[in-house]
């Protein structure tokens, strides 16, 4: 079996990810059969809509495959990682732009490169076992794949929380967060599925959408507005230091695990983001700001060894004491210039 499977049913384009022993991670030639085919299919008038799913009940696509990434990182070649992101977030823009309805199946595990396909469509799906997190900062990354803009987008300060702790959504938080629209328990996925292909039309999705269960973001949001209120990491850590509940413990031990050079440019990402004009291709290009950089300069390399590789679970970031100078942020998110991202139509 491929990893992908790519074919029209009916009116719609589809597309399933087929590769749950490695819960669907997503790899280049992945990302690039995916843009070709919607690309093409975009052209189509036999093609009423995408529908875009997953084998296995424990992953929609919990990530992309990094092994490449490290592999070519280590030995100084740092051009395959920026080919990588290059085209993978063309293609994340692609499907927030397209023209024509994109349904999404989010059951499991979506994180990482799985968010950057399966929540920018028009209609996302989530059900009972859904997960949609962002753990990058856990690996010397940020949120990236366009998620810097729906966390930009999402209520509160909850961008900053969801960014920088990798919390794991359900189906109500999910929706609650702006990653999702639509709750439909697994069980009728089969038939939904085929009515879409039959008819051609994502009415038949309202016909069977449910109230999600009750998420936990909605009842922290005050909370989650006094710890990360702060303008930059150290404001935030100090807050939640001082705070002697729970909620702040909690937040705390999760940050433990990310990189501090990932969470301070995660949350300067989000302010730039919020004081401009937020589209897509704006996130995008601010997040391929730091990704072009982020195994010769930032802690990348290392996340990867510490949770991949060896998984010893130690990493040894750059900023131990989770204390991050101003000017090595505005170094990792400062404009590229020959190398900015750009966009097929520019």
């Amino acid at each position: 079996m491929s990893d992908i499977e790519i074919r029209t049913e009916g009116r719609a384009g589809r597309i399933t990810l087929t590769r749950p022993q490695a819960l669907n991670a997503l790899s280049y030639d992945m990302c690039m059969a995916i843009d070709a085919a919607m690309r093409n299919w975009r052209e189509d008038d036999a093609v009423d809509l995408v529908i875009l799913d997953a084998v296995g009940e424990k992953a929609f696509c919990a990530g992309g495959d990094i092994a490449e990434l490290y592999e070519t990182g280590t030995k100084g070649d740092f051009d395959y990682g920026r080919t990588f992101w290059r085209d993978e977030y063309r293609l994340n823009a692609l499907i927030f732009e397209y023209p024509k309805p994109v349904v999404s199946f989010l059951q499991g595990f979506t994180m990482g490169g799985g968010v950057g396909i399966g929540c920018h469509g028009s209609h996302r799906i989530v059900c009972e076992s859904s997960q949609i997190a962002l753990p990058e900062c856990g690996i010397g990354l940020i949120p990236d794949v366009g998620s810097s803009l729906m966390l930009a987008l999402a209520p509160g300060r909850l961008g900053e929380y969801l960014g920088t702790t990798g919390y794991r959504m359900g189906p109500g938080d999910a929706i609650y967060a702006g990653f999702a629209n639509t709750f439909i328990p697994s069980s009728q996925w089969p038939d939904i599925i085929q009515l879409l292909e039959a008819s051609g039309d994502v009415a038949h999705l309202a016909n069977h959408a449910q109230i999600p269960p009750d998420g936990s973001l909605t009842i922290a949001q005050s909370e989650i507005d006094t710890g990360f209120g702060g303008e930059g990491l150290a404001d935030i850590l100090n807050t939640l230091h001082h705070s002697e509940d729970e909620f702040s413990a909690s937040a705390m031990k999760m940050m433990q695990r990310s990189s501090p050079l990932s969470m301070a440019c995660t949350i300067e990402m989000l302010h730039r983001l919020r004081s401009s004009n937020l589209s897509i291709r704006k996130a995008l290009e601010h997040e391929y700001r730091f990704t072009f950089r982020a195994m010769e300069s930032g802690d990348f390399l290392e996340g990867i060894r510490a949770q991949i590789i060896d998984k010893d679970r130690k990493p040894r970031w750059r900023h131990k004491d989770q204390i991050v100078p101003a000017v090595e942020v505005s170094n990792m998110l400062r404009p590229l210039g020959a190398d900015t991202l750009t966009f097929e139509e520019e």
